[in-house]
């Protein structure tokens, strides 16, 4: 079996067979000529299926250790087909931190078919047990959370999970299959935003859910043709440009995410720090054990919305913006952008406070993250 950064290049990709062009090509087609009636050369239809859709599948599979990939418009589509999976009166536990369009879905438009959510802290076992009813058929779970950084034990979860006939889905979206890789500790099904880390240049929307199992392989792969929510070619040609690279960019991610916490960590003006990689997360030995690195999200919180404000408004190398994962630095208000449509009560439940500020570092030169934080947050 290659290794990581080998199948980030290699993993589903071969030299195009008409040409030898070693990058795959950009398959912009709708339809495919078939030689005969009944004879084709193995694309009828581009929803269906696509050459450049296809390598990124296999790619993507390939570098989460999964057997199928199955690339949609966006993250979003992505977990609405997974959701797919289940019908009428099913019940889903969804770790309750997680990220606000994953909730929007869940609450706004999905309970409208019949399904049913509990949200808990997945950190706590006994909570999850407590959760899990006769109708409970999956277990949906971020880790780290989105933006409290909270982490869940897959290996464990997945194992009480499994022991109660439940399905195990993993947003491996933060962490990147670099940093993490699910299936390893026995998940069944793992998702992503493609357009965070995978793609990692902030110039493309897309989502990837990786399969193991025969059932999901063979609905998803339907699902995927008969609603039709698919990756278009150019975008799948950009993420794949983008995986060539995971290895190195989610290396440097880890060593500036790193540099960044321990900068604000010391911040006298800083109240608090959330990053597995400090020795003061609560979860730090488990971040040890089941990541590879820490990732490039920090969040810290200043202790009031003015001052959060502030110090918003001030960072000049930090975009003020949503989305994560590029390879310049982001910087977000949870509160006000990526978890609007989580209501605040539960806001304040999951630690999501008004002064909470979300970071997403990039692979800039690190001295220079740390100029722009000083120049904002003050000495």
């Amino acid at each position: 079996m290659p290794s990581f950064n080998t199948l980030c290049i290699h993993g589903g990709q071969e030299p195009d067979p008409s040409t030898g062009a070693i990058i795959t090509p950009i398959y912009q087609t709708s339809t495919y000529v078939q030689e005969e009636l009944g004879k084709h050369k193995g694309h009828e239809y581009a929803r269906t299926s696509n050459p450049t859709r296809a390598a990124l599948e296999a790619n993507l599979a390939a570098i989460e250790g999964g057997r199928a990939g199955f690339a949609f418009a966006s993250g979003m589509a992505a977990i609405n087909a997974i959701a797919s999976l289940l019908e009428q009166g099913d019940h889903v536990v969804v770790t309750d931190n997680t990220y606000g369009g994953t909730f929007r879905l869940f609450e706004r438009v999905l309970t409208r078919s019949g399904l049913t959510f509990s949200y808990v802290d997945t950190s706590d076992l006994a909570l999850v047990e407590a959760a899990l009813t006769p109708a409970t058929k999956m277990l949906f779970i971020e880790t780290p959370t989105n933006p409290i950084l909270r982490l869940t034990d897959l290996t464990a979860v997945t194992a009480l999970a499994h022991a109660h006939g439940v399905a195990v889905v993993v947003d491996n979206t933060f962490a990147s299959p670099y940093v993490q890789r699910p299936l390893e500790h026995g998940a069944d099904l793992v998702v992503h935003s493609t357009t965070k880390y995978l793609n990692g240049h902030s110039d493309s929307v897309g989502g990837i859910v990786i399969a193991v199992r025969d059932e999901h392989i063979e609905w998803l792969k339907f699902v995927q043709n008969a609603a039709g929510a698919i990756l278009g070619p150019f975008d799948a040609w950009l993420v794949l440009r983008g995986t060539k690279t995971l290895a190195v960019r989610m290396a440097q991610h880890n060593a500036n995410g790193m540099a960044v916490a321990e900068f604000l960590a010391s911040h006298p003006r800083v109240q608090q720090v959330f990053y597995p990689g400090l020795p003061s997360h609560p979860q730090h030995a488990l971040a040890a054990r089941q990541m590879r690195g820490f990732g490039g999200m920090v969040s810290f919180d200043v202790g009031s919305l003015e001052g959060a404000r502030t110090v918003l408004n001030r960072l000049r190398l930090f975009a003020l913006a949503e989305s994560l994962g590029g390879v310049e630095s982001l910087v977000c208000h949870p509160v006000t952008m990526t978890h609007a449509s989580v209501p605040e009560e539960r806001r304040r439940a999951i630690g999501l406070s008004d002064s909470l500020i979300r970071l997403s570092v990039g692979i800039e030169d690190i001295e220079d993250l740390k100029a722009d934080l000083v120049q904002a947050i003050g000495e």
